[in-house]
This record gives C-alpha cells, sequence and structure tokens, in this order.
C-alpha cells in the first residue's frame, strides 16, 4: 500500500491515480468514512484527463490507528504531508462533510501560504460551526453530538447501519429508492476505522470553529449543498459559509440529501468538473 509518513509519525494511506503531469484533484472524505467513498468522483475526473489523490484520515480506512490528533490542525497537516510528498502544485482540493472541514483548514493554513492550491470545493460541509450556541442559534444542539458518541461506543457497528439506511442518503424520505450496496459500503468503510477516531472526530465536526478559516480563503471556492440534507443542515452550513468566503460561490440542490456525491453523482461530478475547468 502507498502511504505518507507524517511528522508525528503516523503512516497515512494514499490512491493517486493518472498522469503525474496532469492537473491534481485531492479528495477529502466525510466521517467516519474513507477515500473509497470518492470513487464515482475519481474515476469520473481520471477519465476527463486529470491526476486524483486521495487519502484515509489517520485512524479511518486504511491509515494507522493512533490514539491522538484527531482534530482539524492535524487532519489538515496530515494532508499537507500528503501534497509535499507527491510535490502536488496547483491543486484542487475537494471536500465532503468532515473532508470540508478539513479543506477549509487546509487551505487556509497550508494550501495558500504554500502557494499549492488553486481552487477549492466544500460538498455539504460542516464549516462554519455545527454546534449550537449563543452565538450560533442556527446550528445543532451537544445532545445530537452526545448521541453520536453514544452510539459509536456501545455499537458502532449497527450505528454504521442506521445512519446511511436512514438519514444520509435520503434514504427515510417517502418514495426513496434504497440501494442496499451503498449503505453496505457506507458500513464496510466504517467498520475499517478506529472507534477511538471516530468518537473523538465528533468533537473535530461538531466544534471546531471556522469562521476565521473561511475568511482566509481568497481562492475560488465553491459551496455545494443539498437542501435536504439531515446530516449538516444547509441553514448552518453552506448558508453561512459563502457569505465568509472572500471568493465563494453557492449551488443549492433542490431535495438532495448529504450523500448527494454518491446518490446523485451524475448530476454533481459534471457540475464539478464545469468549476474545475472554470
Amino acid at each position: 500500500m502507498s502511504t505518507v509518513t507524517t511528522q508525528d509519525g503516523v503512516q497515512i494511506f494514499y490512491k493517486d491515480w493518472g498522469s503525474k503531469s496532469a492537473q491534481p484533484i485531492m479528495f477529502h472524505h466525510g466521517w467516519p468514512l474513507s477515500s473509497d467513498d470518492w470513487d464515482a468522483q475519481m474515476l469520473f475526473f481520471l477519465q476527463h484527463g486529470y491526476r486524483v489523490v486521495a487519502h484515509d484520515r489517520r485512524g479511518h480506512g486504511r491509515s494507522a490507528q493512533v490514539s491522538e490528533g484527531h482534530d482539524m490542525d492535524h487532519y489538515a497537516a496530515d494532508a499537507f504531508a500528503v501534497v509535499e510528498a507527491l510535490d502536488l502544485r496547483n491543486v484542487v482540493h475537494i471536500g465532503h462533510s468532515t473532508g470540508g472541514g478539513e479543506v477549509a483548514r487546509y487551505v487556509a493554513k497550508h494550501g495558500q501560504p504554500s502557494g499549492r492550491t488553486a481552487k477549492a470545493v466544500l460538498v455539504s460541509a460542516v464549516p462554519p460551526l455545527m454546534l449550537k450556541t449563543a452565538s450560533n442559534p442556527e446550528g445543532l444542539p451537544m445532545e445530537v453530538f452526545d448521541g453520536f458518541r453514544k452510539g459509536v461506543a456501545e455499537n458502532r457497528a449497527q450505528m454504521f447501519m442506521d445512519v446511511p439506511a436512514g438519514p444520509f442518503y435520503g434514504f427515510n424520505r417517502p418514495g426513496a429508492k434504497v440501494y442496499p450496496g451503498v449503505v453496505q459500503n457506507w458500513w464496510r468503510q466504517g467498520m475499517m476505522g478506529s472507534a477511538k477516531a471516530h468518537y473523538d472526530g465528533v468533537k473535530a465536526f461538531s466544534e471546531t470553529d471556522q469562521t476565521e478559516d473561511l475568511k482566509a480563503i481568497t481562492l475560488p471556492t465553491l459551496v455545494m449543498h443539498g437542501d435536504d440534507d439531515q446530516i449538516v443542515p444547509i441553514a448552518d452550513s453552506a448558508l453561512k459559509a459563502v457569505k465568509l468566503l472572500k471568493n465563494g460561490s453557492l449551488k443549492v440542490y433542490t431535495g438532495y440529501p448529504h450523500g448527494m456525491l454518491t446518490t446523485q453523482a451524475d448530476v454533481i461530478n459534471p457540475d464539478l468538473l464545469a468549476f474545475v475547468r472554470s
């Protein structure tokens, strides 16, 4: 397997497909998944002549199941370790959900300062802040995230069936077409990772205030979100994020769920390609 070792000694698994001379697109996955969640996008962009790179976040997928460092700063630094090891330049970074938070922190702290980043895309992403606070009344209450932690600690295997079979892909909506293989693949990816990483990751994706990250990003940034996202409600994420970005644009998908990259890839992929080419 291809791995990069970070400054704190963590082995990060990555995929690197396509011509080394082509423009690279790097994908950042959501909680509690792996780079496999980007299959539909990686194959699509590979077929359109791009170099595609994706890594498994520390503690997730095939990366090392370390005890510490499950926070946005380490997530972003780990991504930069992959970028530096592969000497990627003029990169388009695309992040889904927690991976969108990773992209925002990465671009603000590493991508722009290093001059290696061209554009960014935040898909169904968590920034600026998911948790309900006095200054963020539209956020979700702590009880929601405590429920995620409880599920991971008590019966992760069942939770990782219930989430994709229900709200993640909108399969709980009346008349929804359910894909059992998609549910099983979500479960497979989740169970490959570390319970410790998944438990700690809830705090990372729910309590990290990324307002300043978004304000710092000056590169062209596309924000994509479904208005029926039951995991990361649009009112507290995309609608706020685009206002904080200096060079941001917003595309809202009517009725689309959190996992629209998989269930509506036929629509999302061409829109991503159009932005990358723009």
